[in-house]
C-alpha cells in the first residue's frame, strides 16, 4: 500500500508513467469509466476548498467509483475533539482510498501512519499540495511538451504558499530550470528552499518588481495572497495587492509565455487577461482532473 504526501513520493521515472496514464485518459476517457466500479473514494475536508474536493470528487465518479466524505471539519466528529488518527481508522472501514485536506502540518502524514488504505494529501496548512503540483507538471508538459530547460517566475506569497513550496521541490529534479522568485520582502521564499536550492547549484534569483523580469519568463505562476495564513488583519490588506497581472503586464511577455495559477484568485490576475490565448489557468483545472484518476488507479494499483 502506498500514500502521496509530498511531490518526491513518486520518482521522475514514476511521474512520467502517471502523466502518461493521464494523457491516455484525456485521450480514451470511456476506456476508464468503469475501472473504479465498486470503489469508494473518502473525501476529508478540514479546511475549504472548491476545485481539490470537486476535483478529486469528479476523478472518482467519471472511473465509476462512489464519493463519501465531509466538506469542512464543523460537520465531522472533528468538532466533537475526535483526533485525525481515530478518524482515518474509522473511514479506513467505509472506504478504499482518501484525500485529506487538513490546516495543520503533517496531519495527512499522522493519518496515513494509522490508516489501512492509501491516503492522499490534499494540503496541509502552508507545508505541502502535491496533487496540485501534479496538476502544474501535467500541465506544463501537455502544454510545453517537457518539463525541463526553462524559466519559470514564481509570484505573490511564497512565503505561505504550500502550492509554491511542493512546485519548487518537484521541479528541482529536472535539469535546466531556472526559478525567478518575485515577492515583496515580507512573502519571500522560506529560508530552507533557499538553502535545498543552494546545495542543489539551481539558477534563482529573487526579484520584487515582476515588470523587470517578465521577458525572460517561459511560465508565469501567480499565486494569491492568502488572508487564512496571515496573524494579523493590517500586514494582510498591506500586501494583498500588491501584485496584479494585467494586459500591460502581459505586453512585456514573450509570445508563447504561459500564465499558470493554483487558483482561486482573488485580484492578483485582471479578468482582462482571461481572454489572452497565453492564460492556461482554467485548462490547469481540467488537468487536475486527469492527473487525480490517474493517482487513483495508481495508488488502487488499478492502472
Amino acid at each position: 500500500m502506498r500514500h502521496l504526501m509530498n511531490p518526491m513520493d513518486f520518482s521522475v521515472e514514476e511521474l512520467d508513467r502517471l502523466f502518461d496514464l493521464a494523457a491516455d485518459i484525456e485521450k480514451n476517457p470511456e476506456k476508464y469509466a468503469h475501472k473504479c466500479t465498486g470503489k469508494k473514494l473518502a473525501t476529508c475536508f478540514y479546511e475549504p476548498s472548491t476545485r481539490t474536493r470537486l476535483s478529486f470528487e469528479t476523478a472518482m465518479l467519471n472511473l465509476g467509483g462512489s464519493v463519501i466524505g465531509f466538506s469542512d471539519a464543523g460537520s465531522s466528529s472533528a468538532s466533537k475533539g475526535e483526533s485525525v488518527s481515530d478518524t482515518i481508522r474509522v473511514i479506513s472501514c467505509f472506504a478504499d482510498i482518501c484525500a485529506m485536506r487538513h490546516p495543520k502540518e503533517g496531519a495527512p502524514m499522522v493519518a496515513a501512519s494509522h490508516s489501512t488504505i492509501p491516503v492522499i494529501n490534499a494540503g496541509d496548512g502552508g507545508h505541502q499540495h502535491p496533487t496540485q503540483t501534479l496538476t502544474d507538471l501535467l500541465t506544463i508538459r501537455s502544454l510545453k511538451g517537457r518539463l525541463d530547460n526553462f524559466t519559470i517566475g514564481i509570484c505573490g506569497d511564497l512565503k505561505f504558499g504550500r502550492t509554491v513550496h511542493s512546485l519548487v521541490n518537484a521541479l528541482s529534479r529536472y535539469s535546466g530550470i531556472r526559478f525567478v522568485f518575485i515577492s515583496p520582502e515580507e512573502l519571500r521564499i522560506p529560508g530552507y528552499l533557499r538553502e535545498k536550492l543552494w546545495d542543489n547549484a539551481l539558477t534563482f534569483e529573487e526579484v520584487i518588481r515582476l515588470e523587470d523580469v517578465m521577458g525572460k519568463l517561459d511560465l508565469l505562476y501567480m499565486t494569491r495572497v492568502q488572508r487564512e495564513r496571515f496573524f494579523n488583519e493590517e500586514d494582510y490588506v498591506r500586501l494583498k495587492d500588491f501584485y496584479i497581472l494585467n494586459k500591460d503586464k502581459m505586453a512585456l511577455a514573450k509570445p508563447d509565455c504561459l500564465i499558470l495559477h493554483p487558483l482561486p484568485r482573488v485580484n492578483e490576475i485582471s479578468v482582462e487577461v482571461d481572454k489572452d490565448p497565453r492564460a492556461v489557468y482554467f485548462k490547469q483545472v481540467q488537468y487536475g482532473v486527469y492527473v487525480r484518476m490517474a493517482l487513483i488507479l495508481t495508488l488502487l494499483d488499478l492502472a
